[in-house]
């Protein structure tokens, strides 16, 4: 059961990735699962033994999730941007409690005010994601290798960062699309330095965060959710008649069901 538990949670995580302005972190942290793979990540070597476990089952969901759905995502996405972007605010917002309670557990200090307000604005200034008009990578040569490293590296941070969109991080970059059909046709050379930047860059980046969720955690749970906050504003779809009075109603039932979720971890 806890293997199936993880495993779909892995699913869900991946899916989040897929949709540009939509945080991986987030999810994970709605989830109820965001600080033991933090913790898994940065004790895999010294613990293997207890640790390998849970990267193994939200990981073997995660590719799953990839590879199943990028396609189907990414087309509803684009063809129903609205309607989606409302049921990922539902989604995200129905989290939110769960997040200011870990941000205010020992009470909110006046002082926390100004990290919620940092986190909310470096979230808006990173903007909205535009489509991505760059070229497509097919193959390998030295500079795309190493370009598609860094895309990779900067995924991974923004996924162990609650609020940051990894997809949206791979527009920036220009590596949106090469990334999307790299997956859907199965393009191992090119998705292998993506893997590459992408343990690296989560290596680098987890330990750095557990350092400051244990000697600073009021701060950075409040940093993290004006992250989350700031990452409503770059999902939100626009207003479209029908569509918008469909996604509202998705955006509902999202909440709802994270919202129970997340009360339950």
């Amino acid at each position: 059961m806890e293997f199936l538990k993880n495993f779909f949670k892995g699913v869900a995580i991946s899916i989040s990735q897929i949709v540009p302005g939509v945080s991986g972190g987030t999810i994970a942290m709605i989830l109820g699962i965001y600080d033991k793979l933090l913790h898994s990540v940065n004790n895999i070597l010294s613990d293997f033994k207890n640790q390998y476990k849970i990267l193994l089952q939200v990981g073997m969901g995660a590719v799953v999730g990839i590879f199943l759905f990028s396609n189907i995502v990414k087309t509803l996405f684009d063809n129903y941007p609205i309607p989606v972007g409302y049921l990922f605010i539902g989604v995200i917002l129905g989290g939110a409690p769960l997040m200011f309670k870990k941000a205010t557990v020992k009470g909110l200090k006046k002082s926390s005010i100004l990290y919620l307000v940092v986190g909310i604005l470096i979230v808006l200034m990173m903007g909205t994601p535009n489509n991505d008009a760059s070229s497509i990578i097919t193959s390998l040569t030295i500079g795309n290798f190493l370009w598609l490293f860094v895309g990779g590296v900067v995924v991974a941070v923004a996924l162990i960062l609650p609020g940051i969109s990894g997809s949206f991080m791979l527009y920036v970059l220009g590596l949106y699309n090469t990334v999307i059909t790299a997956v859907v046709q199965m393009n191992i050379p090119v998705l292998i330095p993506i893997a590459i930047g992408g343990i690296v860059g989560t290596l680098a980046t987890a330990k750095i965060i557990e350092i400051l969720l244990l000697k600073y955690p009021e701060q950075t749970y409040i940093l993290i959710f004006g992250f989350i906050l700031g990452s409503v504003f770059s999902v939100f779809p626009g207003v479209d008649g029908l569509s918008s009075a469909i996604g509202i109603l998705l955006g509902i039932l999202g909440f709802i069901f994270t919202y129970y979720i997340s009360r339950n971890e």
